[in-house]
């Protein structure tokens, strides 16, 4: 976790964790965590089509754990576009802050990787999830999850909305 978001000073700041904390709030109250849920992503410019992913992902395990692409790992996945501002628009720090005080989601924490790979070998999650917009053969991260005898569950979307999408809009207005 970035020092950024280490200093996070918020009411939610207790559900924001490094990597090595919460393996051991894990550890320490394991029938508080398990079955564990993780999901991951950018999450920058938060909308309704993630508030009922996280729910739905939620409803799968005793809690849910945010993996939140830091700014420099989104800028590796979402390179700039012509006439768009550069990603992220929310800062890390904030985006965290946000998702922790969303009532489905237990923990959050920044990763620097641009695959959720590491954090997945260090969480053991009992279910990885993700959203219905992938398929299988595109997450890296499947063998990772498989390789302990973790699931992966492909979560419907309920609302097709895309933050890249609402940053055109927003632009085509402009």
């Amino acid at each position: 976790m970035s020092s950024q978001s280490e200093s996070v000073e918020s009411p939610v700041g207790q559900r924001i964790y490094d990597v090595s904390k919460l393996r051991q709030a894990i550890a320490l109250e394991p029938d508080c965590w398990r079955p564990l849920v993780l999901t991951n992503g950018c999450f920058d410019l938060l909308h309704a089509g993630h508030v009922r992913y996280l729910t739905v992902a939620r409803t799968l395990g005793r809690s849910l754990v945010v993996g939140l692409n830091s700014d420099s790992s989104v800028r590796q996945i979402k390179p700039p576009v012509s006439g768009q501002p550069p990603r992220p628009i929310v800062p890390e720090v904030y985006r965290a802050e946000v998702l922790a005080a969303l009532r489905p989601v237990d923990a959050v924490v920044v990763f620097e990787e641009s695959t959720a790979i590491a954090l997945i070998q260090a969480l053991r999650p009992d279910i990885y999830v993700k959203g219905g917009d992938y398929h299988m053969d595109m997450l890296p991260e499947v063998p990772a999850v498989t390789a302990y005898g973790g699931k992966v569950c492909l979560v419907p979307l309920e609302i097709s909305l895309s933050t890249t999408h609402i940053v055109r809009r927003i632009l085509q207005k402009a």
